[in-house]
């Protein structure tokens, strides 16, 4: 351009980059071949300067992607040279330490080329079904029996394809059309962010993003402060217990205030674990940069700059700063328990800001079909492995009760039953709302859910549980009540672990109930008429109603009766 824009034209192109990324990852939602990205938006897409800042991430995606992609891009820039890069090119990786956290996450870095000169970078993650190894699930002892790994590297040198990369690729997965159909829609989706932003560039006639790059880190960086500057010069210590894989583990962070940042220190938490539940520091600090925007500053888009002023430290060989070679491919558990702690530290400080504990991590679990061994299978019998996602209640919050059956903090959908049995031989024979799993209080917490699971006629399975909550479930905020744990067996009673890959013979199911978040409050407090309400929807028992929030059997008698005729109580 020939003249500075002014700061209402940068302000519509900041807009315009927010729309361009997520265009990027609705294209690679449209395009995935796996069901954690088509059907859960287990992804993140982001555009970036030529430093590797972030400049605007999708709405689409998970902050446990997107804001450990923020880091990855400088990796990619260092590791692949600057003089190295071409139009034309596609870096991969899925390194743990310097993508987002485990080997089931892909990151694909592309370089933006306009007019010749090299103008930024697009990046996008998604989680893959599988990577080789033993599976997805906590049963490696070290990160090399989890699956293949892949450096940053290219995968596209000049727009030629490495087919080697590729051949090695198949070779070491379980579903390799699948997982390389995954790695091509990951680049389209860059290329089609690459399109939007050459568009939005030509309309603007801008040679390069200097200029709106320094606008959008300069202002949030500004307002990012601004709200650190508001706050309490203060230090706060939370802590938080989740069941681990054989043992207990603790999370303790410090939290300190300063003027112009915010220190997480995560020093006291529990030891690396033996088992794939360690958590990369990337990973980590991308939850507890999450947990403190979403207190402080949720309004002001996510970016480098906006992410800065959040320190996030933690010892080596913590369970959040799990160093090579510990076993990762479930560090989303213990990431996805890290706000928690971080609010049970903030609530000290600022209190009647923060929700109560929620169901924490995703209640994913992974099947892995065959045919029956314990007798002739029919021939139709196949092998499959289906991964689904699905959600405990979150914490209620200061206002408001939790959300039902809803992921938080990692914001990816539950999966539709018709899509995970289109995946695969499996049959998911209930999935409901877990009445009375929330947590008592002023505000409830969210329900959980029941699902029960097994496989076609003629097929068996191994189930690899990802669950927590078992023995420590929600703890109540305020006076709030804690929200029901999480229990797994199968259906003729024999019960299971919450983590870990199990054997279930042909004709068995599982029989599964998501933990319930916590509640906020004295549950004293609680209007009657939400809690009429609540028994009317059939989300608390009137054994609950009378022991928790002293309904009357009159009253009780009358929500029933308004139900059979059709009415509001």
């Amino acid at each position: 351009m020939t003249s500075q824009p002014s700061n209402v034209a940068y302000q519509v192109m900041w807009n315009r980059l927010i729309s361009v990324v997520e265009e990027q990852a609705q294209a690679l939602v449209r395009t995935a071949f796996s069901t954690s990205v088509r059907e859960a938006g287990d992804l993140s897409a982001g555009v970036y300067d030529l430093d590797g800042q972030m400049l605007a991430q999708a709405v689409t995606g998970t902050p446990g992607h997107v804001n450990a992609m923020a880091d990855a891009v400088a990796h990619f820039i260092r590791r692949i040279g600057r003089d190295n890069i071409a139009e034309g090119d596609v870096y991969i990786t899925n390194d743990p330490w310097e993508g987002t956290g485990h080997l089931h996450d892909f990151t694909i870095v592309s370089p933006s080329f306009h007019k010749g000169a090299h103008v930024g970078f697009f990046a996008c993650t998604a989680h893959v079904v599988d990577v080789g190894g033993r599976g997805f699930g906590a049963d490696g002892a070290s990160v090399y029996e989890e699956g293949i790994y892949i450096p940053i590297m290219k995968f596209a040198d000049r727009g030629t394809v490495d087919d080697t990369l590729v051949a090695i690729v198949r070779g070491n997965v379980r579903e390799p059309d699948q997982l390389i159909g995954d790695i091509y829609a990951l680049a389209t989706c860059n290329e089609i962010g690459h399109r939007r932003l050459i568009d939005m560039m030509e309309e603007f006639e801008l040679d390069d993003l200097n200029g709106i790059a320094a606008f959008i880190l300069d202002r949030s960086r500004a307002a990012t402060l601004e709200r650190i500057a508001a706050l309490p010069r203060k230090s706060a210590t939370g802590e938080l217990t989740i069941d681990g894989f054989d043992t207990a583990i603790t999370l303790r962070v410090k939290l300190t205030i300063e003027k112009d940042r915010i220190i997480s220190d995560f020093t006291g938490t529990s030891g690396v674990d033996k088992k794939g539940i360690n958590c990369p520091l990337v990973y980590a600090k991308a939850y507890a940069c999450y947990a403190l925007k979403v207190a402080i500053a949720p309004e002001i888009p996510n970016n480098a700059a906006s992410l800065a002023p959040f320190e996030i430290t933690a010892p080596d060989n913590t369970i959040v700063n799990a160093v090579h070679p510990a076993p990762v491919a479930l560090r989303h558990i213990v990431g996805h328990f890290v706000p928690d702690a971080v609010f049970n530290a903030f609530d000290q400080i600022v209190p009647g800001l923060v929700p109560a504990e929620g169901a924490g991590c995703l209640c994913n679990f992974q099947v892995s079909l065959r045919p029956r061994t314990d007798a002739p299978a029919p021939a139709g019998a196949v092998r499959s492995e289906v991964l689904t996602f699905n959600s405990g209640g979150s914490g209620a919050r200061p206002a408001f009760d939790g959300l039902n059956a809803t992921a938080f903090p990692s914001g990816v959908m539950t999966m539709p039953v018709e899509a995970t049995e289109h995946a695969g031989p499996v049959i998911i024979w209930r999935k409901e709302l877990r009445p009375d799993s929330g947590g008592a209080g002023k505000q409830r917490g969210g329900l959980g859910q029941y699902m029960e699971v097994g496989a076609r006629a003629g097929h068996e399975f191994d189930i690899q549980a990802m669950f927590d909550r078992v023995d420590h479930p929600a703890q109540g905020r305020r006076g709030g009540g804690a929200g029901a744990p999480t229990t797994i067996a199968q259906d003729d009673g024999t019960p299971m672990r919450g983590k870990g890959k199990q054997f279930v013979a042909h004709g068995r199911r599982v029989v599964m109930a998501f933990p319930g978040g916590a509640g906020y409050g004295d549950p004293s407090a609680r209007s009657l008429d939400l809690v009429k309400s609540d028994l009317a929807r059939g989300y608390i028992s009137a054994e609950t109603a009378q022991a928790d929030y002293g309904l009357s059997d009159a009253d009780i008698r009358a929500v029933a009766q308004a139900v059979q005729e059709g009415r509001e109580p």
